[in-house]
């Protein structure tokens, strides 16, 4: 019990400091757009540190289910280009989730269980042996939140190397796709020129997709 308040104590710290802080000004599009030549700068003078501190900024956003991550993603397109700039996000957003799913396993799974045993039991039934594909269509359809999707996770049975390397492809084409937008970032105007119908259906066509072997088990 002792450990479970501390890491609660640590978890409310970190978003008490972060709303204190006023960080989330800095994790806007128009401090983006302002100070993009400028991070670029200090990238190209101290590229291994600057990713070493991207990539974490970016992990404890994630694993305290912070505001940001879109801004974030912008930005490494904007920095490091494209494609590192994926891979970069895709580091810190998998050690994020996997953090957020493991502290929601840990302190809240007991009591859930113990509340709504029933319910979860019929969840976890539901996605057994079909974990792996019901986790890539609820990464690759942008219309789950992805913090809600690490926390309800963390109180099911789902494998942590299923949760960890489903969470590792199922986010890659959003990933790629807000990177690639940010390294074209003078055209611009705000996030939800990004986040256009055709966006969502390509990844929801995906999402589809991948509930293809599911829907034959089922049928089967």
């Amino acid at each position: 019990m002792n450990k479970k308040i501390t890491l609660l104590l640590v978890i409310g710290i970190g978003i008490a400091l972060f709303y204190f802080l006023d960080i989330k000004e800095y994790l806007s599009f128009e401090s983006l757009k302002t100070n993009r030549d400028r991070l670029k700068i200090i990238y190209q003078e101290n590229s291994i540190v600057f990713i070493f501190w991207f990539v974490g900024v970016y992990f404890l956003t994630v694993s305290l289910s912070l505001p940001g991550a879109t801004v974030l993603t912008l930005a490494a397109g904007a920095i490091f280009g494209s494609v590192l700039g994926m891979l970069l996000v895709n580091i810190g957003a998998t050690l994020g989730a996997t953090t957020a799913f493991l502290s929601a396993r840990f302190i809240f799974r007991d009591w859930v269980e113990g509340k709504f045993s029933d319910k979860l039991n019929f969840i976890n039934r539901g996605i057994s042996g079909n974990a792996f594909s019901y986790l890539l269509f609820l990464r690759l359809v942008p219309v789950f939140p992805f913090f809600l999707v690490n926390l309800v996770l963390g109180l099911t049975q789902v494998r942590l190397s299923i949760y960890f390397f489903g969470t590792m492809l199922g986010i890659m084409p959003g990933s790629f796709v807000y990177a690639f937008a940010g390294s074209n970032l003078a055209n611009i105007n705000s996030v939800s020129d990004i986040a256009s119908p055709k966006v969502f259906g390509a990844l929801a066509l995906l999402g589809i997709f991948v509930l293809i072997p599911v829907v034959y088990r089922r049928y089967k």
